[in-house]
């Protein structure tokens, strides 16, 4: 066997989801679990456990449309990090979704901050998986982020409707997810 994607669907599945997601992503960068969960159970997401030789690796969670497949959280488990799963798991889901425009948001590795060394490793592992960076920033409830993809034009417009389509008509008017250009931040 090798590395795959298996769609995450059992409660020990996500079990192991919950259990690294808590660990690798800060709590203010963090959704809540059950809404993902929720989500990836109702079709709006997309939850992957990455496994090779049938051992969890890590897991990716995509929420995507005809256009757009955007890679929300994703994340190798702390014993497998540093041996090259990052860059086999992150092959397997660019071609997973090569017929989409697939994007992701990091933290801005240009900014001063008490990880920076960090958040330049993680812009450079991606571009070295051959992400470009996107002239976008991504405003995710209070937060703002870097975006990197695999094709420069992903659209303002088609971003904001994957959004609305993913949080729901409700949920949408009070946590706000939009993709912002670059040149209008500027001006």
């Amino acid at each position: 066997m090798s590395m795959e994607l298996r769609r995450t669907t059992t409660k020990k599945d996500f079990d192991m989801i919950k259990s690294l997601y808590i660990e690798a992503f800060p709590k203010c960068e963090r959704a809540p679990f059950f809404f993902i969960k929720q989500r990836a159970k109702g079709l709006r997401g997309e939850c992957w456990n990455i496994e090779e030789n049938g051992h969890f690796i890590g897991m990716a969670y995509v929420i995507g449309n005809s256009k757009l497949a955007y890679l929300f959280y994703f994340a190798i488990s702390k014993e497998m990090r540093g041996k090259g799963y990052g860059s086999r798991a992150l092959s397997l889901i660019m071609d997973k979704y090569k017929n989409k425009k697939l994007f992701l948001a990091l933290e801005d590795w240009k900014e001063d901050c008490d990880n920076k060394l960090q958040r330049i490793k993680r812009h450079e592992f991606y571009e070295n998986c051959g992400l470009i960076d996107l002239p976008y920033k991504l405003r995710e409830v209070n937060m703002v982020y870097s975006v990197m993809g695999t094709k420069r034009e992903v659209g303002t417009d088609n971003f904001r409707q994957l959004a609305d389509d993913y949080l729901g008509r409700v949920i949408c008017k009070f946590i706000k997810m939009r993709l912002i250009e670059i040149n209008e931040i500027q001006s």
